[in-house]
Order: C-alpha cells, then structure tokens, then sequence
C-alpha cells in the first residue's frame, strides 16, 4: 500500500455565487479578509487528498480524518499540503499558503478494520422549505438542539455541489472524478453537514471551522442519500457564534457512508 505524499495544487473558490456570501469578495472584505474564502470543505478536502490517492476507495469507505480550519485560503494561491507520518496508516498533515502560513491541519487515518457505524436513522422529519426557515439565532439553534434538527435527502451527483475540489479535474484522483468512476469526492461528503445546518436555518455569512469524519462506505455515482444531524453545543468565541452538530449521511435507505462532528461559525463578529 502506498504511503500518502506531499502535494501542492493552486486553491479554487468554487462557491462565488453561494449564498454564503462570505464566499465573494465584496462581503468578506467587509470582515476583514483579503477576499472571498475557498470554502471550508475544500481545503478540507486538500488534506485528505493524500490518503485518496494513496488509500483509494479503502479510505471512502473506512476512512477518518480530523481537520482544523485556521486561516484563510484565498482562490488562484498555491498550497502545499505537507505530510507527516504518525503511525501505521496515519499522517498528519498541514495546508500551507505561498507566505507559509498554516491555514488548516489534523490528522488522517485509515483503520485497519471498518469502524462500528452509527445508530441506524432516526427517521428525522424533513427539514423546512427554504422559505420557512428560521434565522440562525441563538435561541432558535437552542430551540433545534430541544426539538430536533429536520432531515435533508440529496442524491450525488446533485447540481450546485462541488464536483472537484480544484480547478483542473485531472489534479484529482480518477476514482473521484465524474468523468472518472464517479465516487463522491470529500469536498462534497463534508459538504453535506454544511447542508444540513442551512436545509434547517436561514444563515447570514458563516464559517465552516472544524470536522472530525469517519468514513463508513463510498457513495458511488447515483446514491441517493439521507443526511440526520442534531446540534450538540452552541458557544461564543472572541465574538463569533459557533454552532457544534452531529452529522449522519446514510446511502438509502439506511446504509451509513460517513458521520462528522463539525463545527461552524454561524454568526460573525460584527454581523
């Protein structure tokens, strides 16, 4: 088996025309940033890059990977994503900008056996219509910790959603190209809990900040999919908002594919 290499790719905001605005430059430039950030879910998917090319679909399948965002990453910079043995079958990994700043890091792993999958679903109810949901504030995130978060069905590939992580499809694996075998890629796997959050709230500008992941199978071209998450802690931090969930996708009809702690800014300092 290989070990996961070293790499370096020029970074791609594929989410200009997101709702989340903090994806443009105009708004985040009001927060301070030198431009729109590349989402979270892609530098994710940076750091994970190395097991997919060295692990392959073992890893979509049992994967882990446990990923702190710190820094921004702006589109057209190159990155290198520096790796470091840590073990049999883990590396951790830092994403580095051309001024050597660490903008994200964590640890990624591929367990010998396949990990004990998650409770089967709840059978959550679905989540509101867009034109229902309510505004991300404390008290209604409070409110969904009580009662319970609404359900969201998705199928991949889904229109909208990154199919690569990079600019140039052949800088990515074959095994997660669309023009390749199809599996979902990690920038759209993560993606889902970030879909989960806005299926259930009305959000301003926000920040994916963390994810702990765990692989249970690979979603092949045509999964038709079922994503559960409840909120497990809402705090403050030097003036921004965060929300923690707890997030569930499952290949219908029950079959888990991967479950993600994941954290997120909801609300921004000065917002």
């Amino acid at each position: 088996m290989l070990e996961p290499a070293s790499w370096g790719e020029t970074a791609y905001n594929h989410a200009t025309e997101s709702d989340n605005k903090i994806h443009s430059d105009e708004v985040a430039k009001r927060y301070g940033f030198r431009g729109g950030l590349v989402p979270g879910v892609s530098v994710y998917a940076y750091l994970v890059h190395p097991a997919v090319v060295a692990w392959g679909i073992d890893w979509l399948g049992r994967g882990a990977a446990s990923v702190l965002l710190r820094k921004p990453l702006y589109d057209g910079s190159a990155f290198r994503v520096e790796t470091k043995p840590d073990g049999p079958q883990v590396y951790r990994g830092e994403v580095i900008d051309p001024e050597g700043v660490v903008c994200a890091d964590g640890c990624v792993s591929l367990p010998e056996a396949a990990p004990q999958a998650p409770a089967t679903r709840r059978g959550d109810p679905p989540a509101p219509a867009l034109h229902a949901r309510p505004e991300a504030t404390r008290g209604t995130l409070e409110m969904l910790r009580e009662r319970g978060m609404g359900s969201l069905r998705m199928e991949w590939p889904t229109e909208g959603e990154p199919d690569r992580y990079v600019r140039d499809l052949d800088a990515m694996p074959e095994l997660i190209r669309l023009d390749g075998e199809g599996f979902a890629n990690p920038a759209f796997t993560i993606g889902l809990a970030n879909w989960a959050l806005k299926a259930n709230v009305c959000l301003g500008p926000w920040i994916h900040a963390e994810s702990r992941a765990q692989n249970h199978a690979p979603i092949a071209r045509g999964s038709a999919l079922v994503i559960e998450s409840s909120v497990t802690d809402l705090f403050d931090r030097s003036g921004h908002e965060f929300v923690d969930l707890d997030v569930t996708v499952y290949l219908e009809p029950d079959t888990p594919a991967m479950s993600t702690h994941h954290r997120a800014i909801y609300k921004l300092r000065g917002s």
